[in-house]
């Protein structure tokens, strides 16, 4: 499975610890856990970044990650639908958290599935750097600088 990171500096480009999302928590981990947020695709990683930009200052630096998950389907886990959390896109869901929290601490997947609360279509895939093997699945297989298109840098 090939999934996609953007980061602001090329050094966190090659970071595949979790640290930032330990450090600062996120939609579907709390302060203190480690997960690493990547995407299918690289539009929705670039989407994912884009809502915390300020609306006139997208970075002129981005870099774009490619890495391969080498992992068999059962250790990757599809959130169903029907045990998303109530109000799962809201900001800050508690719930979303603790469930998160509780499949990394379980350590029994080594990515979950999840859609996007920016393009609920498509999915996230949040992976687990305390899970078993976790280095031996992941490859970084390219950092390339990403070009952004103008419009998007200055909205008009």
């Amino acid at each position: 499975m090939i999934l996609f990171r953007i980061t602001r500096t090329e050094k966190r480009a090659t970071d595949l610890s979790g640290m930032g999302a330990f450090k600062e928590g996120g939609r579907w981990n709390s302060h203190g856990t480690y997960m690493l947020y990547t995407s299918e695709n690289s539009s929705l990683a670039f989407l994912e970044n884009l809502v915390y930009f300020e609306q006139d200052n997208t970075p002129s630096n981005l870099f774009l990650m490619s890495i391969d998950l080498k992992a068999e389907d059962r250790l990757v886990y599809t959130l169903p639908i029907a045990l998303y959390p109530k109000d799962w896109m809201e900001k800050g869901n508690l719930q979303n958290k603790l469930l998160g929290d509780q499949l990394m601490a379980d350590r029994k997947y080594v990515a979950l599935k999840i859609r996007s609360a920016v393009n609920p279509y498509e999915f996230n895939v949040l992976l687990n750097p305390l899970f078993p093997r976790y280095h031996e699945l992941m490859k970084i297989n390219s950092v390339e600088r990403l070009k952004i298109d103008s419009r998007l840098s200055h909205h008009q």
